[in-house]
């Protein structure tokens, strides 16, 4: 009995919402001479009028972020740069970034990630013939115990002939490997080939933004 009373209960609910959505929806919406359906005047003016102020704000807000100028556009999964003007392209450009692999210090405790970084950065430092002073993770990966003599860190070769410097000790620069080019295989920075490098190099100035994801 208690069963049949609950479900006669239910029912006379789902019924009740039933008729009320279906009044609302007779009060919000009317036909059109055409057949189709509309909104009642009074409500289409005001919903009409709501959207455009948020379509308008909006718009200002996708003005504000979007950039300006020439900017750079790192995708590390594809391992494309992309030297950009507004929404024009450029240059485009197969590039080398982070593996991601993980290293361990032998009976240490540090632990590097050979990640690039996402986000919003800028051009710090424009470097002619960059000189990497190579850090204790370069050594350890060689299997080697790092070094107490600077001197003996110091490398001329391996960043190419121009390096931009977007913070934290991460760069675009040259590389060795160009038959890499395309594949992730780097400590974080971004490798390009020589032509792209100059091109780049010539192209941006400090400040210009990168966009990296």
């Amino acid at each position: 009995m208690k069963k049949k009373l609950f479900l006669a209960a239910a029912a006379a609910i789902g019924l009740f919402i039933l008729l009320e959505l279906g009044g609302l929806a007779l009060e919000i919406f009317v036909y059109s001479k055409s057949g189709g359906e509309t909104l009642a005047p009074g409500l289409q003016k005001k919903t009409s009028a709501e959207l455009e102020r948020r379509n308008k704000a909006n718009r200002t807000r996708l003005r504000e972020c979007r950039p300006y100028g020439l900017y750079v556009v790192v995708d590390t999964a594809a391992n494309r740069l992309s030297l950009k003007k507004g929404e024009a392209v450029v240059r485009e450009a197969v590039i080398s970034c982070g593996s991601g692999d993980v290293l361990d210090e032998p009976g240490g405790t540090r632990r590097w990630t050979f990640d690039t970084p996402r986000g919003g950065f800028a051009v710090q430092s424009k470097l002619v013939n960059p000189t990497w002073i190579k850090p204790d993770w370069a050594f350890i990966e060689e299997g080697e115990k790092p070094p107490s003599d600077y001197n003996s860190r110091i490398d001329n070769d391996s960043l190419g002939d121009f390096a931009l410097g977007f913070g934290d000790g991460f760069f675009i620069h040259g590389t060795l490997y160009t038959r890499l080019l395309g594949r992730n295989v780097t400590h974080g920075c971004v490798r390009l080939g020589d032509k792209d490098l100059k091109y780049l190099f010539e192209s941006v100035g400090l400040g210009t933004r990168i966009f990296i994801y």
